[in-house]
């Protein structure tokens, strides 16, 4: 069995606990031999890297954990390298929330203003541990959680060379919470899902290799817990109209009305409420006699993070020929987009060889929209990639929320103001 030596970079989030607890629970099957843990708040670091050193005490063969702010030590001979860092930590969150609400936009930290703010903080970032990679971890694969994930994927891809694959929970979470909820624990349950990241749909249900598309939607939007497995109450006369089932974050899109009127008249945004969150949970952390994952962690959000994450290098790693929801570059996946333009579909994952499931041309009902977002997706890369200004502009104004050039351009204002920091646009 290889011994593997896994780099977290932004290792210094609450949720690294969870992504260690799943390597734990495959040390039968992947043997890691290193945890290089990096984030550039050491502070943060060493109260949940103390914690996960206390986890890994469980391990039968204790890995080595190492703790460091540089960026080359935790890159250099890596095998995996998993991004989930967040530039300007909560803050910046909170942040992009509000400025979306300032000006009568949804504030949400992954689609629309706040998802796009998000995405100028972060590319270059991700372009420079790429840059690292290619240099002290040649061959070493990218596992990208760095929201918003398919544009933070995209960027790699079309940027560098380096082997990517961007993870979301969102389909794995819909996934297991349907098989919970409609008694299919036990059984072969495929999900034929397709879109793009926090803009997907399921488009057919198999069950023990039988198609129920029909019988399922109408059972699973009729079920007493619908919201919980897609994410939101959508309108049952839409999706049955569509033939799919929307998946949680296009609430954003076909709520729109009603999620601002919601989220407008709250005290705190989500993201100003985590930041409680998160300090409560650095303070559990903090407990010496703390050694595994609290239970608070499930407050912070992110279910079946780790197993996205952890059963995909287990099948890198065993050729195991499991199917994983990811985001990848489309090669002609998803009829009507570009090759390079990022996708979440369901893959076959058996070593080296991630080959796409085939969706075709998409319904009619959803095929505009999905291209749509695709534009500012792809436009957002370019700008943030090549830190122009006028790239930028077109970006939002391209984005389906956006209902004024006028509104774009004071958006785009505020997010280089209030992230003068890290947003540097020419």
């Amino acid at each position: 069995m290889k011994e593997l030596k896994i780099c977290v970079i932004g290792a210094g989030s609450t949720y690294s606990p969870e992504l260690i607890d799943g390597f734990f629970n495959r040390q039968d099957k992947m043997k890691v031999k290193e945890f290089a843990l990096m984030d550039i708040r050491m502070d943060r670091l060493k109260i949940v890297g103390g914690l996960i050193e206390r986890m890994c005490q469980h391990y039968d063969n204790p890995p080595k954990v190492i703790m460091t702010d540089d960026l080359k030590t935790a890159v250099e001979g890596a095998d995996y390298v998993v991004t989930q860092f967040r530039v300007g930590l909560l803050p910046a969150r909170a942040k992009d929330e509000r400025i979306g609400l300032r000006h009568g936009y949804i504030g949400q930290e992954t689609t629309g203003p706040g998802g796009f703010a998000k995405a100028l903080r972060t590319i270059p970032v991700i372009l420079e541990i790429a840059e690292m990679m290619k240099k002290y971890a040649p061959g070493a694969k990218l596992i990208n959680f760095t929201n918003p994930s398919g544009i933070i994927t995209e960027a790699v891809a079309r940027y560098t060379d380096v082997p990517v694959v961007g993870l979301c929970n969102c389909p794995i979470t819909a996934f297991m919470r349907t098989k919970k909820h409609m008694g299919w624990e036990n059984d072969d349950v495929f999900f034929d899902y397709f879109g793009l990241n926090h803009l997907a749909f399921i488009k057919g249900l198999y069950l023990n290799g039988k198609d129920v598309t029909d019988e399922a939607f109408e059972k699973i939007l009729d079920h007493p817990n619908c919201d919980e497995m897609l994410g939101y109450a959508f309108n049952k006369r839409q999706a049955l109209a569509m033939r799919v089932l929307p998946v949680s974050y296009l609430q954003y899109y076909f709520h729109q009305k009603e999620l601002y009127e919601k989220i407008s008249s709250q005290e705190k945004t989500r993201g100003e409420s985590l930041i409680e969150v998160d300090k409560q949970l650095l303070k559990d952390y903090s407990d010496p006699n703390l050694t595994t994952k609290p239970a608070g962690l499930s407050l912070r959000g992110g279910a079946w993070y780790s197993e996205a994450a952890v059963s995909l290098i287990n099948s890198m790693e065993t050729n195991d020929g499991a199917i994983h929801f990811v985001c990848v570059p489309n090669h002609g996946c998803i009829q009507g987009l570009d090759d390079m333009a990022v996708v979440e579909v369901p893959a076959v994952v058996k070593g080296d060889c991630l080959r796409t499931l085939n969706v075709g041309k998409m319904p009619a009902a959803i095929d505009g929209l999905v291209k749509h977002v695709k534009a500012y997706e792809s436009l957002t890369v370019k700008a943030g990639a090549e830190r122009s200004a006028d790239d930028a502009l077109l970006a939002l104004i391209s984005h389906p929320f956006i209902r004024s050039v006028n509104d774009a351009e004071a958006i785009l204002d505020d997010i280089i103001r209030e992230h003068a920091e890290y947003i540097h646009l020419h």
